[in-house]
Order: structure tokens, then sequence, then C-alpha cells
């Protein structure tokens, strides 16, 4: 109700999955097997209990199947074996836990940390971070090369880690208690030859550094330093991008840590980065990468093709001679495998994934920036006078002159620092629909399907950035009325662009609040408003049925705004009859009472002024329908509101209440009571 406010993104938990279900009954094949297994896991042969974490693991990677082993506390049979002598145990018992974090929901990290699962998992964190230098490498080879099972062990922990402080409180409390930081920090340093277990740790850090006050203290210059290092690395991958985009995020995270004079350089080397991850087109990286892995996969059947002729010409070479010893196939296949020569399995999915993962992380945390507190005046001074600011001013103007070019007004002193360097034309761009010929590659690979849902989750984070500019900034700012007005064609575009009005849940909340945002800036400003009637009626229309209750709320602002403006018009009578009758029915029908007070709310803007609404309130008996409506609204609040809805959406609740009682006493003022 009144003005929407700028949404803020908190990390989607890794594990969204509900709590476990109880099995009942007789021992199901589930049963049987965790039963089985978890009695390896005592076995006196490491391979055995290597075996067995490694299946456990696989296993907990099927949610049905995880209810049989938390009733048989798997935890404390796995937790031990973090400290293992066996460094393959230790590393599967570690992939096994992280599954189970990963797969089992909040419930089960819950469940991980009362079983006291954090003590041998920091053991093992500070263990290995010791033993990072001593290059421990096994004598098996995977891949051709040696494996480092001190990184990979590490990289397990350190994301079993991570899943369980973005879960629970209790494992963040002992994070900072048990000075976990400098043990994770020392892992980053790996980043230049281990960008995986880098990125890892990164993820972690912004997990654990986010609202978190306990820890900033144990951010020291070295730790900054760290940061600044991997921040400014110049390696220009896609998991690099990720990585710097994810460093960004933890540096914004302990902004607080930062001297004042340091500030406003650090905002600009922030805000570079997410230029830099937001400037890559997604769906033409998308073409590009599936075209190099079919040219990958290619030449290795190529390969694969040219061996098997090799061991049939050294086959028959072998028969001619009964008394020559004869050589393993196995080995002339690794001698001679070309494979190994050539990019691991995947690796252009996965650079892909990596990017869109950065260009959502960035757009999240530009969120997050916005709806921020306002820094104070010393914070903020040298913005303005950075040599950096002035450079990556010049920089963003000679994109061209697209859409919301100009600076964002966060501040009076933030104006030249923010959407200069973040180039807000990049925000836009990401708004609009993914590339087509990148979504149909997407939809006929199946080990590509995925990106879709990354690729439309890039789009409606956009617009939620989108937004939340709206609502921080000024008309001059953002380009003034012709921007708004294009922009509001654009959004008006995403909307009616296709034969059907958008149902995705996500994307119809995302532009519907951008949309709302836009239309508050538009008539705080007086400039006409480009959606025609039947549009907003069509787009309400279809929003009410949503069963997401933010739309419903969106549509039915949108409709008050559009509403109040037609109201200061002429011959707009028949418009604002059927805005108000939607209204009422809103009010009157719907199941929320937040969304009913919403459609009040937006009653009164409509109907608040104007010979033309004055003329529409009479017609459609505005006054009657509103006083029947009165003590059932009332009565509703008794019932559903302790309980139900929050200490903030309980204050608005009774605002609307008490403004319902006025503005009946306004419209009987005016004398509309139907003869």
């Amino acid at each position: 109700m009144g003005k929407s406010r700028a949404r803020r993104f908190r990390r989607a938990p890794r594990a969204p999955a509900g709590p476990a279900q109880q099995c009942d009954g007789e021992r199901g094949p589930e049963e049987e097997a965790a039963a089985e297994l978890l009695e390896k896991l005592q076995h006196p042969s490491a391979e055995v209990r290597e075996y067995a974490c490694a299946s456990i693991s696989k296993l907990l990677q099927q949610k049905h199947v995880i209810p049989a082993f938390v009733q048989r506390d798997v935890v404390r049979c796995l937790g031990p074996l973090l400290m293992d002598h066996s460094l393959a145990v230790r590393e599967t018992a570690a992939g096994a836990l992280r599954n189970l974090s990963a797969c089992g929901g909040f419930d089960v990290c819950d469940d991980m940390v009362t079983n006291d699962i954090m003590t041998p998992l920091v053991a093992l964190l500070k263990e290995c971070s010791t033993g990072l230098d001593a290059n421990q490498l096994s004598p098996k080879k995977c891949r051709g090369m040696n494996k480092n099972y001190i990184e990979d062990i590490a990289n397990e922990a350190i994301n079993l880690l991570w899943n369980i402080c973005e879960c629970n409180n209790t494992a963040l409390y002992i994070f900072n208690k048990e000075g976990c930081l400098e043990a994770v920090l020392h892992y980053m340093k790996k980043f230049a030859t281990n960008v995986d277990l880098a990125i890892s740790v990164a993820n972690c850090l912004q997990a654990v550094t986010e609202d978190n006050p306990d820890l900033l203290s144990s951010f020291n210059a070295s730790a900054q330093q760290i940061l600044e290092t991997v921040m400014l690395c110049p390696e220009s991958t896609m998991k690099h991008i990720l990585l710097r985009t994810l460093i960004a995020g933890t540096i914004w995270n302990i902004k607080d840590t930062i001297p004042p004079g340091s500030l406003g350089s650090t905002v600009n080397a922030i805000l570079k980065i997410f230029s830099e991850s937001l400037a890559i087109d997604a769906g033409e990286t998308i073409i590009r990468m599936n075209e190099a892995e079919k040219n990958r996969l290619k030449l290795a059947v190529e390969a694969e093709t040219g061996e098997n002729m090799s061991d049939i010409t050294e086959s028959c070479v072998l028969s001619e001679d009964d008394n020559m010893e004869e050589i393993p196939k196995g080995k002339l296949r690794r001698e001679n495998d070309v494979s190994d020569l050539l990019p691991s399995d995947k690796w252009e999915l996965k650079e892909v994934t990596a990017l869109l993962t950065a260009q959502q992380t960035a757009l999240e945390i530009i969120v997050n920036m916005c709806c921020s507190e306002d820094p104070s005046d010393d914070e903020w001074e040298e913005l303005s006078s950075s040599d950096e600011s002035d450079l990556f001013m010049e920089n963003s103007y000679n994109e061209g002159n697209g859409l919301l070019l100009s600076p964002l007004c966060l501040s009076d002193e933030v104006n030249s620092a923010f959407l200069n360097n973040l180039i807000p034309k990049k925000i836009l761009e990401k708004t609009a629909f993914p590339n087509s010929v990148a979504l149909d590659i997407c939809m006929h690979n199946p080990s590509w399907k995925p990106l879709t849902k990354k690729l439309n989750a890039v789009q409606c984070r956009a617009l939620t950035c989108l937004q939340s500019i709206l609502l921080v900034s000024d008309v001059d700012c953002l380009g003034g009325a012709s921007a708004l007005q294009s922009l509001a064609q654009h959004l008006s575009q995403l909307i009616f662009s296709k034969t059907e009005l958008p149902t995705d849940t996500e994307f119809l909340e995302a532009v519907t609040s951008a949309l709302r945002a836009l239309l508050q800036t538009m008539a705080s400003k007086n400039i006409s408003q480009c959606m025609t009637p039947e549009q907003l009626l069509a787009l309400c229309e279809a929003g009410i049925q949503s069963s997401n209750a933010s739309v419903r709320v969106n549509v039915v602002s949108i409709l008050g705004i559009s509403g109040s403006v037609l109201a200061k018009g002429q011959d707009t009578a028949e418009t604002l009859k059927m805005i108000g009758k939607f209204l009422l029915e809103v009010a009157m029908k719907e199941s929320s009472l937040v969304v009913a007070g919403e459609a009040l709310d937006a009653l009164f803007d409509v109907f608040a002024d104007g010979k033309e609404a004055e003329k529409a309130a009479l017609q459609i008996k505005l006054l009657p329908a509103l006083k029947e409506f009165q003590p059932v609204f009332r009565m509703r609040m008794r019932k559903e509101g302790k309980g139900q809805y929050s200490t903030d959406q309980l204050c608005v609740l009774d605002n609307v209440k008490m403004n319902l009682r006025r503005f009946i006493a306004y419209l009987e003022t005016l004398g509309k009571t139907p003869t």
C-alpha cells in the first residue's frame, strides 16, 4: 500500500527442500541400503570405507532416501571419518555430508549442527589449511594429472561449511568463535592454480559475511589484501569473472571495515567488476560455447576411431610373432590417449554456467546496494573526485546514447560512482527476453537444459534491479521524461509482445514490480503514461489470478496509479468505472488481506479528486458499497490479522482501515449518496 519498496536479496539457500519426511511401515530398499552402508563405515579396510562413503554420497542426492539415513544417525557415522587416516575416505565422507546438507533442507542442516558436525569439520578445515602448501599429491592420476587430495578435500569441506552456515545461525557463531576465517582465506591463496576451490571459498565468504557484524573485526589488513589481490586478477575466463564477482560481493558485505578514505576507490572497483560481468552477451556465449563443445566432441570421436584402428593394426602385428611379448591394451591406450590433451568434460557448459551465475549475483548485489542505508557524507566524500570515477564516467558515456546512461542519485555524493561504472544500459539489456537461438540450443540439449532457468533468472534479477534503480533515483538522473516513456514502452513490450500474457510467477512479479515503480515515478512528475486502459485491465485481470500475492499487489497498485492519473483528465469516467468495479471486486473477494488492503488504497487514490472520478463513483455506487464492506473488513482484520501477517503488514492494514473510514466520510460530504 502506498509506494512500493525496493526488494533486498538474501543469498538463496542452496537446499530449498522441505523437512525430511519420516518413513514408517516395513523396511524398504532405502532402509536396507542405509543400514548396510552405514555398517561398512566401520570396516577396518580404508577401501571399503571409501566405497561406503561414495555410495552414500550418491544415494543422498535422492531426497526420498535422506530420511532413512537421518534416522540412523548418518551425521554421527560420517563425522568422525572427516579425520580418517585415509585421505580418500576424508574426501568421500566430506562429499557425502556436502550432499546431505545441499539436498536435505534447513531441518537436516539443523540436525547436522545439533549432532556436532562442526567439531570435526572445523578440525578438518584447519588441518587442510596447515597442509595446503605441502603439495600432497596422490600417486594415482586423474585425467592424466596427479590428484591433489588436500585441495580436493578442502573443496568438499568448504562447500559443506558454506551450506551449513547459510542455513544455521549456530554454525555461523561457531565459524566466528573458532576463527575459521583465517583458514578459509588461506585456501583463497590457491586461486591462481585452483579456480574451482577459490570459487567455493568465495561463495562461502559471501555467505558468512552477510549480516554478520561479529566477523568484521577479523578482516584485518592482511585479509583485505588477499581479497583485493583476487579481485584484481587479470584472467578472463568465465570462472574468473564469477570469482571476482563473488569477492566483490564479499567486500561490499564488509565495507564497514574499509577506511573512509579508501571506500570510494573500493566501490568503483566493485562496480567495474559488475560492469565487466554484465557487459557479456550470455546468449552469444551459449551459441559460441555450444559450437566449441560440438567441435571438441567431434575431435574426440575422430581420435577414438584412430586409436581403434591403431589397436587393430597392433593386434595383427602381434599375431605374426607368437614369441613377442604382449603389450597390455590398457597401457597402450593410456600412452596414446589424446583425451588427456583435451579440455575437461563439459568445460564449455561450466563456463556458461559460471557466467550466468556471475551475472545473477552481480544484479542481486546491486539491488542490495540500492536498498542499503544511505552512507554518511564522510564515507562517500572522495567518490565525486576520484580519478577512477572520472575515468569510468568517460568510458560509460562512450557506450552511446542509450537509456538511463546518467548516474543514479543514490545520495548527493554517490552520483558519479554508482551507475557510471555500472553502465545501466547493460542492466536494461538484461531485462529483455533471452536469445531465442540460445534458448533453442538449451531446450534440445539435455545437459544444457538447466541453463534456461538461469537465463530467466538473470532477466528477472535485472527487472528487480531496474525497479530498485527507479525507486532511488530522480527523473533527471534517469534521463528525463522521454527516457522514462521509452522504458515504459519496453516494459509493455515484455508483457504484451506475445499472444498470451506471461504466466511465469517469478517473471510476473519482477516485471510488474518494475512497472509499478516506473509508473509511480512518472505519475509523481506528471509524465504522460503510454499504456492504454485496455492493456492495463488485461494485465490486471491476468495478474490477479496469480498464486503469488506480490503479483496481485503489484497489478492492483498499477491500476491505482494509472487510475489516479486518468482521474485528472477529461472524458475518462467510463474507464474509471471499469477500474473502480475491478478494484471493488478485488477488495471484497480477495483471500489475502494485504491484497484487499492494497485494492482499497488504490480506490482511495483513483476516486480522491476530480469531476470524472466523482461521476464514475456515483455511477458504480462506490459509497454504499464501501459502507457495506467496512464492517466486513474490520471483522477480517480481527479474525485473520493475528498470526498470519507481520507487524509491518498489520500496521499498514490499520492505516487502510482508518483511511477507509475517512474516505467514506469524504464521499458523504460530497453528497454522493445515491438517491
